[in-house]
């Protein structure tokens, strides 16, 4: 033990910060060091929750008792996300109102024990935690790596000063060199999935779905909104269900256990199968043939690795940072980008017709990501980089 103790000693520090606003954040440094560790990096990982270091600077705890990340999550469970583009500015306010107290805070905990890299995986607080970093000590390399397929400028994911970005698309990439010329910019082949995404086994299809109550020869979607679930599944649903479509569902509702039980109690002409929060997502896109839900970067990615045409949502609604998404999806054909859920029966008739749906199948087929290890790759060069002596 004491010599394992050392080793672990002896590797250089590097952290990966989150948030759970929304759960992406989390899942991505996850993802990255389940593939570090399985790849042999010789890096001791430590996993920093922003909001825990922060949190005697939340000013929203402070007036309502719940976390700014919980009201986030609140905000997202119930779709109140009308107006998210006008609220924006005004959460930026607060956080420059205690900019200098983050830095500060953040300075205090990395002077503790001073990381060999520290790795942002959160929007919002890269001015505070490049600052901090600055006090500590310069040499630190700081990167950010962009969970979502775009920047929403300003200040959110991007800000103008010399670090070195990580991204999954042309356009972040693009406006990384825009925003901060200054700045390293690596693009990758799309966004962080969880290493189970490439560790499918094959399934019997028509004998999984047989379990779950489905008929093995329709054609089966997957509607998920998330971690949080969404209300909009019971209207699709329903609009499903009123219809002619000869199709059925499977329904992942997260964390929302009123609408799990809100969707199972619902009798429906077409066949359904309802689960709550899960980490068995691969299986469940191994089953269908086509998915739904909202624009999130991940879902759309994991869709998309699993080879599921998608269908999304993009208007007033939709959180400012995701309408990228959307236009990503028509860009690349690989499903339909929607002004309303309302319009999911028409959609879905255009998607299922043999022509679009094996359209789509290809192009879907054709995005290779492998970005969760070119990922490590490249921190391990940023890492080796650092540790080199100056030259005389």
């Amino acid at each position: 033990m004491a010599r394992y103790n050392r080793l672990l000693e002896s590797r250089p520090d590097v952290d990966f910060i989150f948030f759970d606003a929304g759960g992406g954040h989390r899942a991505a440094a996850r993802a990255l060091e389940a593939v570090a560790g399985r790849e042999g990096r010789a890096w001791n990982i430590r996993l920093v929750d922003l909001q825990d270091v922060l949190d005697e600077l939340d000013i929203f705890r402070k007036l309502t008792g719940l976390r700014l990340e919980d009201i986030y999550n609140r905000l997202l469970e119930n779709g109140w996300t009308l107006g998210s583009t006008q609220l924006l500015p005004l959460m930026h306010g607060v956080i420059r109102l205690y900019h200098s107290a983050q830095v500060r805070v953040l300075a205090k905990y990395w002077g503790a024990r001073p990381p060999a890299m520290v790795v942002s995986l959160v929007p919002n607080f890269s001015r505070s935690q490049w600052q901090a970093l600055q006090r500590v000590d310069p040499k630190i390399p700081f990167v950010t790596i962009l969970t979502d397929m775009a920047d929403y400028p300003p200040s959110f994911w991007i800000e103008r000063q010399k670090q070195t970005f990580i991204c999954g698309t042309d356009r972040a990439v693009e406006q990384a060199r825009q925003i901060s010329p200054e700045s390293t910019a690596h693009r990758v082949s799309g966004m962080i999935l969880n290493p189970k995404f490439y560790d499918v086994a094959p399934v019997d299809r028509a004998a999984e779905r047989r379990a779950l109550g489905l008929d093995p020869t329709k054609p089966t979607g997957l509607v998920l909104f998330g971690g949080m679930g969404s209300d909009k599944m019971e209207s699709i649903l329903k609009r499903i269900d009123e219809s002619s479509l000869d199709v059925q569902l499977v329904l992942i509702c997260g964390k929302n256990e009123k609408l799990r039980k809100r969707l199972e109690a619902r009798t429906t002409r077409i066949l359904k199968f309802v689960e709550g929060f899960t980490k068995d997502i691969p299986r469940y896109m191994q089953l269908a043939d086509f998915f739904i839900g909202k624009p999130g970067p991940g879902s759309i990615s994991e869709a998309i690795q699993m080879g599921l045409p998608v269908i999304v949502e993009k208007n007033s609604w939709t959180l400012p940072q995701e309408r990228f998404n959307a236009d990503w999806v028509t860009e690349n054909s690989v499903g339909e980008s929607l002004a309303s859920f309302r319009e999911i029966v028409p959609a879905l008739e255009r998607l299922l017709h043999p022509a679009r749906l094996a359209e789509c199948q290809a192009n879907a087929a054709v995005i290779r990501n492998d970005a969760v290890f070119e990922i490590t790759a490249i921190l391990d060069t940023i890492l080796e980089c650092a540790s080199r002596p100056a030259s005389s």
